[in-house]
């Protein structure tokens, strides 16, 4: 319906607390963001009522199959609201999307986002689609679209949420997953950069709300403030892993989010097989360690919320671990042994244990 058909007369959506004019400069501030995101099968330009993505390119595939993906980045936002900070948390949201994509061996083509708020702010909205941009270009895929929706009433005027979905392609015979995991297969943990998107309803409430820390308090276990930590963004793994499936046997992967190590590396392992992982053969950054420490939690707590500094775990044949730690390390990424999968009829698919004795 266009403006001059509603009775209240002109700036009647102004008044009710949408801001059309504060949206579209928005767009603007933020084109030369999304424009460093940008592929060559990417069709037009910005503003358009959907984006297009030439699918022609897949007929370079033998058997392309599409894989997708959504998700958001939960309560870390309101880390970034309360430091005023917003060029990070966007690169929070690929991480979440791009990386559930390469754990099946697809790659990132294409990206929307969503952002929904309070209040356009257009430089506070451009901050964060310049954290997306990031993301995708770290990631090597196309930001396509989104839609900012501005929601007085809903949201307080500083609040905002954001969430996006992906698009990706792999080769049918090369999608990775249970069936390909092999009694013998050797588990590499891959370094977290911290706490990644997730768990941050239980570290606000221990931190924040019953220690009552404040996120300028300095943390000399972290060398920086409590915020700053906070707000580190989400590793994205993409473009290392799809570098490595080019030369490496992996069998399978699983990107550690919500619900931590076991219960996500669960979801990839088949019947009959368990995967043995050694607890002390990495050592958790600090943040994990003061959360655990300050909120009095059980291991098992911790365990079951927090990445404990594994952000991803592969699944790879035993005479290619060496090459798959060195090949990580080249790209500045950590990864280490953490365990092995072996025989098991029981029900459990994964084990947490103490080091196995030499």
């Amino acid at each position: 319906m266009s403006a001059s058909s509603g009775a209240a007369g002109p700036g009647a959506y102004a008044q009710a607390g949408v801001d059309i004019e504060a949206g579209d400069r928005a767009v603007e501030l933020m084109k030369q963001h999304i424009a460093r995101t940008r592929r060559p099968e990417v069709l037009g330009g910005l503003g358009g009522f959907a984006g297009f993505f030439d699918a022609n390119a897949l007929k370079n595939y033998r058997h392309p199959v599409l894989a997708t993906s959504t998700d958001g980045v939960g309560t870390k936002v309101a880390i970034a609201q309360a430091m005023d900070v917003h060029d990070t948390i966007g690169m929070d949201l690929l991480g979440m999307l791009v990386d559930d994509l390469v754990v099946v061996g697809a790659e990132p083509l294409f990206v929307t986002d969503y952002i929904a708020c309070g209040r356009v702010v257009p430089e506070r909205i451009a901050a964060i689609v310049k954290g997306i941009a990031a993301g995708c270009e770290a990631a090597g895929c196309a930001l396509l679209g989104g839609e900012t929706a501005e929601h007085p009433g809903l949201l307080a005027a500083d609040e905002y949420d954001i969430a996006g979905a992906t698009t990706g392609v792999v080769e049918l015979d090369r999608i990775l997953g249970a069936e390909r995991i092999a009694d013998g297969d050797v588990v590499l943990g891959l370094d977290s950069s911290g706490l990644h998107s997730n768990g941050y309803s239980l570290v606000r409430k221990v931190l924040l709300q019953d220690a009552g820390w404040a996120l300028d308090r300095d943390v000399a276990e972290f060398g920086r403030s409590l915020g700053e930590e906070l707000l580190e963004p989400t590793r994205i793994y993409a473009l290392d892993l799809l570098r490595l499936l080019d030369s490496t046997d992996v069998h399978a992967m699983s990107h550690v989010t919500g619900g931590g190590l076991a219960n996500n590396l669960a979801r990839v392992m088949p019947e009959g097989l368990c995967a043995i992982i050694e607890r002390d053969s990495w050592r958790p950054a600090p943040i994990f360690q003061v959360v655990q420490q300050v909120g009095k939690l059980a291991q098992s707590d911790v365990e079951a919320t927090l990445n404990m500094g594994i952000g991803m775990v592969l699944l790879v044949a035993v005479d290619d671990a060496d090459a798959a730690i060195s090949q990580l390390a080249d790209r500045g990424v950590g990864a280490r042994v953490i365990g092995r999968v072996q025989a098991d009829q029981g029900n459990e698919r994964v084990r947490m244990v103490a080091r196995h004795p030499s």
